[in-house]
């Protein structure tokens, strides 16, 4: 944001009032207050007691709904929480009206310091993915493993159908979509987000889609959906541009939790050829390939995603006792696609140090 960009930022005593955001059957919802920002977590009981924890990150535009499909299916396996990012889902803005890469981080980092849940198994897609690799950089102690779905990290040649999400970056452009699409309905909005982030949208059901749409309604009623949208957006760009140690696959270099990484085949924002680049840079990683999903997989295929965490958990012995190594023993042919498409990684040698305390938040950060 450049210096004489004045942030729009309502207080949230005067956010007008929306329907109250979806909860699924077993779900909660609790608000927490951080310094300069107020999170809203959903969580999922686990299956029982002294399970590890797992928070999950969504991406531009998503809210911790996007994550209800795979906590529900590893709820055996893990006690999940779901945040949704300042500005996002049911969290209002910040009080900074900062959202960049870093920014997102710091949230993450302040949450995780002030719950003492870490360190916790680490998920995230697309933004939210980029926003966890630089979590588990710059705070290794707060990350146990790392999985991340179509993450947001920079590719030298965007692919083409990428390019209308990047120019929300651009000054000027969400004002003059938000002008030409004025009339669109929050179906039609759904629609066309379904058939960018899905790899075959007819996956999605009567219901899910309902509930999409419901939710569209909701956020366009936000005044700073829009904004929290065009300043997340041009945080990825931003970040896109950072060298250094803050550049972003420099950071992937030096995250040192076992790191299962999630690429889908028809994903239109993020490109399928990046999953081997990132297996290369995530010094200790497999790679789950999957060629019909999109950009959520983690939606479109929770048993499959699921069973590949838990391999990896397995691999780790990580595994709690109870819980079959081939999955959630939820059984089906997507769980035999998983087993077969994970592949070792590159893995290398622990380094120490790699100036963590300059990046984000220092080790010893409280928020």
């Amino acid at each position: 944001m450049s210096s004489t960009e004045v942030p729009f930022v309502p207080a949230t005593n005067v956010l007008p009032k929306v329907a109250a955001v979806r909860v699924a059957e077993g779900e909660r919802l609790r608000s927490v207050g951080l310094p300069g920002i107020t999170l809203t977590v959903r969580s999922r009981p686990p299956a029982r007691e002294g399970l590890p924890a797992a928070l999950y990150v969504h991406g531009l535009g998503g809210s911790s709904q996007n994550w209800s499909a795979l906590m529900q299916e590893l709820d055996a396996v893990v006690d999940g929480e779901a945040v949704d990012l300042p500005g996002f889902g049911d969290s209002p803005p910040p009080d900074d009206g900062d959202y960049s890469i870093s920014a997102h981080a710091r949230a993450v980092i302040r949450y995780l310091d002030a719950s003492g849940r870490g360190p916790v198994h680490l998920f995230g897609n697309s933004l939210g993915g980029a926003v966890s690799t630089r979590v588990a950089a710059v705070r290794p102690d707060l990350v146990r493993t790392l999985t991340l779905v179509s993450p947001a990290l920079p590719e030298i040649r965007v692919q083409r159908s990428a390019v209308p999400t990047a120019l929300l970056a651009v000054p000027g452009v969400t004002a003059l979509f938000t002008r030409l699409s004025r009339d669109w309905t929050a179906e039609q909005r759904v629609r066309g987000v379904m058939a960018l982030c899905y790899g075959d949208p007819e996956r999605v059901t009567p219901e899910g889609f309902r509930h999409a749409v419901e939710e569209m309604e909701r956020r366009q009623q936000l005044p700073y959906f829009w904004d929290a949208m065009t300043r997340s957006a041009r945080g990825i760009v931003n970040a896109y541009t950072l060298g250094g140690q803050h550049a972003l696959w420099r950071q992937a270099e030096r995250v040192l939790a076992p790191t299962l990484l999630v690429y889908g085949g028809r994903d239109q924002l993020v490109g399928y050829r990046m999953a081997r680049k990132a297996a290369r840079a995530f010094r200790d990683s497999r790679l789950l390939t999957l060629p019909d999903a999109g950009h959520v997989a983690m939606m479109e295929y929770p048993e499959t995603v699921a069973r590949a965490f838990t391999e990896l958990l397995a691999s780790q012995g990580d595994l709690e006792a109870g819980v079959g190594a081939g999955g959630v023993n939820r059984g089906g042919a997507e769980g035999a696609l998983a087993s077969e498409a994970v592949s070792g990684g590159d893995v290398g040698s622990a380094r120490a140090g790699d100036g963590i305390d300059d990046v984000v938040e220092s080790s010893g950060a409280g928020g």
